[in-house]
């Protein structure tokens, strides 16, 4: 698995702190985020970890199709962060705008409890970590500028 290196703020900056690195892509499809249940019962974004000597790009397209069964294009990367798992876990997160024609083909993995699609203006209802949430509503800024493949 791959590692994002930051050094810590400590006086004597003697040590860093790694942070393992998650690939996600923000699909909107007339104005809906596609959108997967976790094992914590938070809706998340479909992506995953990357692996060694994988590229973030290919990752998102691999996890993506693995996950929903969808054949996407990886787009404009987005601003990555650090989410914490449970508030304790550590993972940079590093997010893709992505595009797909449509989702008449998706289904669901056995990683997660349920899939959905969601009005992007509605994302105040669900269980959605704050991360996710910006990270949707600065890709469908991105929606109205990017041309679709």
């Amino acid at each position: 698995m791959a590692e994002f290196h930051m050094h810590n703020p400590s006086p004597d900056n003697s040590q860093s702190t790694r942070y393992p690195v998650s690939v996600k892509g923000v699909l909107i499809h007339e104005n809906n985020v596609l959108l997967l249940k976790n094992e914590r019962d938070e809706w998340e974004l479909p992506g995953g970890k990357l692996e060694l000597y994988e590229t973030p790009e290919d990752c998102v397209v691999r996890e993506i199709e693995e996950e929903t069964g969808l054949r996407i294009v990886a787009g404009q990367i987005m601003r990555p962060y650090v989410f914490y798992i449970s508030n304790v876990t550590p993972v940079l997160i590093l997010p893709f705008h992505c595009h797909c024609k449509n989702f008449d083909a998706i289904r669901i993995s056995h990683e997660h409890k349920e899939i959905g699609t969601f009005d992007v203006h509605r994302l105040d209802q669900l269980k959605l970590p704050p991360g996710y949430r910006n990270t949707i509503l600065a890709a469908l800024e991105l929606e109205d500028t990017t041309p679709q493949p």
